[in-house]
């Protein structure tokens, strides 16, 4: 491809304000309002770094469905649950690869690993819908193909037995209280993704130092803390396909939408709220 080494060279930097989750835009104390990605960008799709960025997404999307899977099979598993890390450890394994991923995956495609993160980025006009739509079903794939190296480790009837990892509304709760579990919880994730790369907060509280991926990884983790009792925690609804895909049960599919729905609402408010309440604050740089 004509200009590749270049284009390698230039990454995902190629579109630094279409990709915001890295760390890259928190480097300048002058702030400068970058401007709305277009709809489409065709140049896009003749460019490596597109093409890079989605492999990483992909790349990201697997490991972190092989990790957390595994690791709620490892739970589910054991007949006594003292024995295991618990709730608090299957919360720290989604929390923990997050920041891990994010801050491995930012410079490349700014390390969304979630649909609902692209959705709400798209929503704020942070990137083109190509590349959105790209991403997002990298992602799937990536979801997919973890959940299934995890069932070719545990076999096809422990894998089974054990759930298959797969988001389904818990007995005692209706789906409306899925519903509103998966809206709060991606809310909160996506707008403290917004947070934290914000530049225009960047530059004015350029005295607090702040490394992304590490608040992210930390909204992940309370909210599974708070929300896997009523839901088996969503808020990406890749994570929440590949493993219904891989397990194929009904009662997975049954409540598949609300593990799509929710997050898509929850980014959505999180998209509008940031950048209608939040960045309409003037703003003004410290001397």
């Amino acid at each position: 491809m004509e200009g590749k080494e270049e284009d390698v060279r230039e990454g995902a930097n190629k579109f630094p304000e279409r990709q915001p989750i890295g760390t890259s835009a928190q480097t300048y104390k002058d702030y400068k309002e970058p401007p709305p990605a277009p709809l489409f960008e065709p140049g896009e799709l003749s460019s490596w770094s597109f093409y890079r960025a989605g492999i990483a997404e992909f790349m990201a999307t697997f490991l972190f469905l092989y990790i957390t899977i595994l690791t709620v099979m490892g739970v589910v598993k054991s007949p006594s649950k003292c024995t295991t890390v618990g709730i608090q450890g299957i919360a720290w394994a989604f929390g923990g690869m997050i920041f891990a991923l994010v801050y491995c995956t930012a410079g490349i495609s700014g390390g969304h690993i979630n649909p609902a993160v692209t959705f709400g980025l798209f929503l704020a006009r942070k990137l083109s819908l190509t590349r959105a739509v790209f991403y997002m079903i990298m992602q799937c794939l990536g979801a997919i193909c973890g959940a299934g190296v995890v069932k070719g480790f545990m076999g096809h009837r422990q894998y089974e037995l054990l759930g298959g990892g797969a988001n389904f509304v818990s007995p005692g709760y209706t789906k409306g209280d899925g519903l509103g579990a998966e809206i709060v919880g991606t809310f909160v994730l996506v707008y403290t993704v917004f947070s934290a790369t914000d530049a225009k907060r960047s530059a004015r509280d350029s005295h607090v130092p702040i490394l992304a991926p590490l608040p992210i990884g930390f909204a992940v983790f309370l909210v599974h803390l708070a929300t896997i009792p009523i839901t088996g925690t969503g808020i990406n609804p890749a994570r929440s396909l590949g493993a219904a895909i891989i397990f194929d049960k009904d009662h997975a599919w049954d409540d598949q939408w609300i593990f799509w729905v929710g997050p898509f609402i929850g980014a959505a408010l999180a998209a509008v709220y940031h950048q209608i309440i939040i960045r309409a604050i003037p703003f003004k740089a410290r001397t």
